[in-house]
């Protein structure tokens, strides 16, 4: 099944798994499929499926999982542009979540998705271990030690050493935490062996350090029409970034030694992990 194939179900997913009933606030309701349903690559919840598959599962079966983990991302997007965080006023060429509406209405949509996913996890995987399995892989990516974690040390960036060591620290967490979960929720799904979740954690772990290496590229030397949201920021806070401590050409030659060690992780699913490698190939030339 393609990636454009893919995307629709995804996008029908969401929708299904947003209709809350009367007892959500109208203007809470829009605020949350403003944030969830914004135009967006699907990355992760494309990673998830693409995993499943790999391992000989079903992509119906994964679609929960997929809408979950897309759910926990909007979340941390919709908090990461609060005034209070990285104060972004543009998410994907739209105002962000809090301009759109107000603080206040951001941060409950943020608790709100953050809550969905788990009920989502919870009650849509059918099998009982497994949706217990999904529900501890997320909650870890999205915690105090993974994604929360890495966005704190984030915003402590202009503060602290401006290591390669300590920025890799930061971006396994707050981005490659993420990457690595969705996969592994689809290897639950699918009940991957032990050597196709191995594989797996391989790819995702140099997929997410060579999509935040693409992102902060971008920020120094992208089109910011393209990219959706205002440019040139890291600077401006003297963020500790790829560019800043490797070099533009160093950071970019990184991105690519990433993408080809995860194209290579995965080389043993043979033409199962064809969607994987397209993904991969995806992130080295993206522009937005």
């Amino acid at each position: 099944m393609r990636s454009q194939e893919l995307r629709e179900l995804i996008e029908e997913s969401l929708r299904r798994f947003i209709d809350f009933d009367s007892g959500c606030p109208t203007r809470l309701r829009e605020a949350i499929e403003y944030s969830l349903l914004a135009p967006g690559k699907r990355l992760r919840p494309q990673l998830v499926l693409f995993a499943a598959e790999a391992c000989g599962g079903d992509i119906e079966e994964a679609l929960p999982a997929a809408a979950a983990v897309e759910m926990v991302h909007a979340y941390s997007l919709v908090h990461d542009d609060l005034p209070a965080m990285d104060d972004d006023d543009l998410r994907r060429g739209r105002p962000t979540c809090h301009i759109q509406f107000d603080e206040a209405t951001a941060i409950l949509v943020g608790d709100a998705l953050l809550a969905r996913a788990f009920e989502v996890l919870a009650t849509k995987i059918r099998v009982g271990d497994r949706a217990a399995r999904c529900c501890a892989v997320l909650a870890e990516a999205a915690g105090a030690s993974q994604l929360v974690g890495g966005q704190a040390d984030d915003l402590n960036g202009r503060v602290r050493e401006k290591s390669l060591e300590r920025l890799e620290s930061i971006h396994r967490r707050k981005t490659g935490a993420l990457f690595l979960a969705s996969l592994r929720l689809g290897a639950i799904v699918a009940e991957a062996t032990t050597e196709q979740a191995t594989a797996l954690d391989e790819y995702g772990q140099c997929l997410g350090l060579a999509f935040q290496i693409v992102d902060d590229l971008l920020d120094v030397s992208g089109s910011e029409k393209q990219v959706g949201k205002r440019l040139g920021k890291d600077a401006e806070r003297d963020k500790t970034t790829y560019p800043l401590v490797l070099g533009e050409e160093a950071s970019r030659e990184r991105a690519e030694a990433l993408i080809d060690q995860a194209c290579e992780a995965v080389a043993f699913f043979g033409e199962k992990a064809d969607s994987l490698r397209e993904l991969a190939l995806f992130v080295r030339r993206r522009n937005n």
